[in-house]
């Protein structure tokens, strides 16, 4: 596949369109019980889907980071349990700024602050990586001797101590005391907050496309309920309910968007447009999930209804890489630091709305 050739909409509906049969709810349990979806991962892997906005040189699909965004609202609407954020958009584009390439298999990352490296080869631990336990190799940034480096480690080689989140995907902490990298690269400057910004911003892409999902969801359901004679959605309080998910979903999706289409084809995210949607997203979260457990009562909370398999990662993507308290803290020193004079102009600047 080559991504620069094909809209992000585009791209959107290609990888829902490799999801609908494959995620179903069997798979999701066993994912959770096994902590990997059998099945899942090698379609989006074998069409380039995971390794959009990485460039092709690195051995990625190319593309930009919108165009990457845009897989991850499909994923997050999906709820599909595999690392597409991960290897791509944050180990990926990693590697790729060292210029290193991408190996084979499934990446993750996370920030890792206090990991050092030295002739013994790694000192430290790394906390809640995702799926650690199940990709080929962990695409991390310590601290060298001469300045900082990217470094490529075999998972086999350390001691992974298995964890998760709340809804059941592996966080799992790595202990890599002794580890010597596979390989190493001098890091570019800036390069832990560039990852901790793209990591931000594909938490408010997945949050964006499991909104989308938990509307369709709640839409459907409330129309097809039938109380009294008439559909539960026709009821003004199941409305207003519906009315306050659109809203929220629409405005994840938005924010998600602009920040990553003002990235460009090959930029880095802006701090003021993943502040904003990182904040954004994490509202929405909380507000579209109590919306349409609301509205859908007592079956939004069996295991047999799709809901709780949504809103258990949007509960849990809200908090990682940052939160939304931290990057509102973020936003409002970004505004302050720029003065009055500039508070309207930034906040009514033009943004690129894909």
């Amino acid at each position: 596949m080559s991504a620069p050739a094909i809209e992000s909409g585009e791209l959107r509906d290609a990888v829902a369109a490799v999801l609908r049969d494959r995620v179903t709810p069997e798979v999701l349990e066993a994912a959770e019980r096994d902590g990997w979806a059998a099945g899942v991962w090698e379609p989006l892997a074998d069409g380039g889907f995971a390794a959009v906005s990485v460039t092709e040189a690195a051995g990625g699909s190319g593309g930009s980071v919108a165009q990457a965004c845009a897989v991850l609202e499909a994923v997050g609407a999906a709820a599909v349990p595999v690392p597409a954020a991960e290897t791509g958009l944050l180990a990926g584009r990693l590697l790729a700024s060292a210029d290193l390439e991408l190996p084979d298999g499934a990446l993750s990352t996370t920030s890792s602050p206090g990991l050092a490296l030295g002739s013994g080869g790694l000192a430290g631990a790394v906390a809640r990586v995702p799926w650690a336990r199940a990709v080929s190799a962990l695409a991390l940034l310590a601290d060298g001797p001469d300045g900082p480096v990217v470094v490529l480690v075999d998972p086999g080689a350390a001691r992974i101590t298995p964890g998760r989140n709340l809804a059941g995907e592996p966080r799992d902490h790595v202990d890599l005391d002794g580890v010597r990298p596979l390989v190493t690269a001098p890091a570019p400057p800036d390069a832990g907050v560039e990852l901790r910004r793209r990591g931000a911003l594909s938490r408010a892409a997945l949050v964006a496309g499991a909104c989308r999902a938990v509307m369709d969801l709640t839409v459907r359901y409330t129309g097809e309920r039938v109380q009294f004679g008439r559909p539960v959605s026709a009821f003004p309080a199941v409305a207003t309910h519906l009315v306050r998910i659109a809203e929220q979903a629409e405005t994840v999706a938005m924010a998600a968007r602009s920040a990553a289409a003002n990235a460009g084809e090959e930029g880095e995210p802006a701090p003021l447009d993943v502040a904003a949607a990182a904040v954004v997203a994490s509202e929405a979260a909380g507000a579209v999930a109590a919306a349409a457990h609301q509205a859908t009562g007592a079956m939004g909370m069996t295991r047999e209804f799709a809901l709780g398999a949504l809103t258990r990662r949007l509960w849990s993507w809200r908090d990682e890489w940052g939160g939304g308290r931290v990057w509102a803290a973020d936003l409002g020193r970004s505004l302050a630091a720029g003065g009055a004079d500039a508070f309207w102009p930034t906040l009514s600047r033009g943004l690129v709305i894909p």
